[in-house]
């Protein structure tokens, strides 16, 4: 029992590792932003197909009432991927995934909006302690500046994050969620079909192994991986350990791109981080 234990943790631990290294690779890679993304999902959306024909999973739409609300999601989810990866450029990569965490409470605040659950006034304090962390992150108040415009694609692209789930969580009772994964995967690779077209693809050839990374190890792997986890861990177990993955981003950004987070970062992340476990704990209850 203690070994099965010991080997979910590992797993979720995993999954939590993988998906961080979309921070790394976003600022890293060397290419248009919207051309990362339509690679990203083509990639992924093949190997999800390939996995769910290996695992026999139907991928009928059991509905026509379900096209509509899949390609509501699928259309925030590549706005959501797009604004994250122009947040980690404009910054860096602890701005960028800091802001974009703070989805959590944005998902709280808007769930009564969605889904049939009385407001709990806790979230207005939680919701302050977010927007003082995010102020604390801020190096300068000017909009000109580029890292607090890569703050604020963050914070969108959060926004964007949270309205997509609450969205899919009124499906994931009917649909497996590698199911709703690819069809996000195949919406976000037509809409952004243009961007080959239109932008620069010439360097290709040298950050296509990147690109795979992205898709193979960070999308495909890694969010098959935190799926597989829920299994095994309540949503507010698995939310409190993911919440290591700005730690980990961050990490990572030190060691790959040899970028340095100065002390008001430590300071905003902590408490933005702080409100995600609080609300976790709380929710757990």
């Amino acid at each position: 029992m203690e070994n099965a234990h010991l080997k979910n943790i590992s797993g979720l631990l995993l999954a939590t590792l993988f998906i961080s290294t979309s921070g790394v690779l976003g600022r890293y890679i060397a290419m248009p932003t919207e051309v990362i993304i339509w690679f990203r999902a083509a990639i992924a959306m093949v190997l999800l197909y390939l996995y769910c024909k290996y695992k026999k999973i139907d991928l009928t739409i059991k509905s026509p009432k379900d096209y509509k609300p899949f390609f509501i999601s699928g259309l925030l989810m590549a706005v959501h991927w797009v604004t994250y990866f122009y947040a980690l450029k404009l910054s860096n990569v602890a701005l960028g995934v800091l802001s974009l965490y703070t989805f959590p409470i944005i998902i709280a605040l808007l769930e009564p909006l969605f889904l049939k659950v009385k407001f709990d006034p806790i979230y207005i304090l939680l919701g302050l302690m977010v927007f003082t962390g995010l102020i604390i992150l801020t190096p300068e108040f000017n909009i000109e500046s580029t890292q607090v415009k890569g703050i604020l694609f963050g914070v969108f692209s959060a926004f964007c994050y949270a309205v997509r789930v609450l969205i899919l969580k009124q499906h994931v009772a009917k649909y497996n969620g590698t199911i709703l994964m690819f069809y996000q995967t195949v919406i976000i690779t037509i809409l952004l079909l243009p961007s080959l077209f239109f932008m620069d693809i010439s360097g290709l050839k040298s950050q296509f192994p990147y690109l795979l990374l992205l898709a193979f190890l960070t999308t495909a792997i890694g969010h098959s991986l935190m799926l597989h986890s829920l299994k095994f861990f309540s949503a507010s177990s698995a939310s409190i350990i993911s919440s290591l993955q700005p730690i980990f981003g961050i990490i990572l950004a030190f060691f790959f791109l040899q970028e340095i987070p100065i002390m008001r970062t430590f300071w905003g992340g902590s408490l933005i981080l702080l409100t995600v476990v609080i609300e976790s704990v709380r929710s757990k209850k």
